[in-house]
């Protein structure tokens, strides 16, 4: 297993990427905190280049190759934003990406990823023939895999985030963030105890794809689940060295179910008059369904992205 990534690294990835990475806005809602009955600061990744946070990972991760490694491009597997983030990140090196997405991704992301000039590689909806196919297209091309979020560079790159929340906003009680492979989590796992080592640092699951709950809960590792709801960008099982940062950072777990997240996700267009995808409002959601958890703390969320298909809005779906 690879080690572990540090605050150190995260350090260093923010020096990495500063040429290419926004450095994304925090909005805040009177309204919603009196709904929450806290104060929530919202770090807005979905105004990240390419809509997600995953542009820090990825951008991390192709910066640190060295130019060997480069010219023979990169690789990787993705359901929609970590693809269009590398694909992108490749780009502003100038070398080759190979980007393996599986049959049901969400248009708008498929669209981004092409956009960007990757090569497409279909397999079916599931992991294993996702890493399956990523594999074949290493060994047929040479690229290096940048994993979606069990590789400590992206996870480095990830925890870009919060450091830039902490380090604007200052003290918090809380941080909240999205788990589905972990890479965001872990990332911010990481900086919020380095800068804020008694803040409390969340993860928000959908309960249709609960793996990280029952991980935690057992003391290992779930891998066999099959992930079933509307956030798309968390459909992924918890990566191995992500599962050891939650465990190492006393994460503690709350899932949300479908319907919960989709509300929470009007909400935040609504109340904040911004675009974010499901993977993202998971994390008012969590905090709207534990009030008491959250009542009367300082909370950091955040918001991971803000790709989703205009034409097929979660709200509009469940009618």
């Amino acid at each position: 297993m690879p080690l572990l990534p540090d605050f150190a690294s995260v350090e260093r990835a923010a020096e990495r990427i500063a040429r290419h990475a926004h450095v994304t806005p925090v909005l805040h809602s009177r309204s919603i905190d009196a709904l929450a009955g806290a104060e929530i600061l919202f770090k807005c990744e979905n105004f990240q280049r390419v809509g997600a946070f995953k542009f820090r990972g990825a951008c991390n991760a192709v910066w640190s190759l060295s130019d060997e490694l480069a010219a023979q491009g990169v690789v990787t597997h993705s359901s929609g934003n970590h693809g269009a983030a590398l694909a992108l990140a490749a780009r502003t090196r100038g070398i080759t990406a190979h980007v393996v997405v599986p049959e049901g991704a969400i248009r708008a992301k498929l669209a981004a990823i092409e956009a960007y000039g990757a090569t497409v590689h279909r397999c079916a909806a599931n992991t294993a023939a996702r890493e399956a196919e990523a594999e074949r297209v290493r060994i047929e091309t040479g690229a290096t895999l940048v994993h979606p979020y069990a590789d400590p560079a992206v996870i480095a790159g990830q925890g870009t985030a919060a450091r830039e929340l902490i380090r604007e906003v200052g003290s918090l009680d809380v941080v909240v963030a999205p788990v589905g492979g972990g890479g965001l989590l872990g990332g911010t796992a990481i900086s919020t105890h380095a800068l804020l080592p008694d803040a409390d640092v969340v993860a928000a699951e959908p309960s249709g794809a609960a793996d990280a709950h029952d991980s935690l809960r057992l003391g290992r590792r779930v891998d066999a689940m099959t992930p079933d709801t509307v956030c798309d960008g968390l459909r992924t099982l918890v990566g191995e060295i992500n599962f050891e940062l939650l465990q190492k950072h006393r994460v503690d777990v709350l899932t949300v179910d479908d319907t919960a997240t989709i509300a929470a996700m009007k909400l935040i267009w609504e109340r904040l008059k911004i675009v974010v995808e499901p993977s993202s409002a998971v994390t008012l959601a969590a905090i709207l369904g534990a009030r008491e958890r959250f009542a009367g703390r300082r909370v950091g969320v955040i918001l991971s992205g803000g790709n989703v298909d205009l034409d097929a809005l979660p709200w509009l779906a469940s009618r």
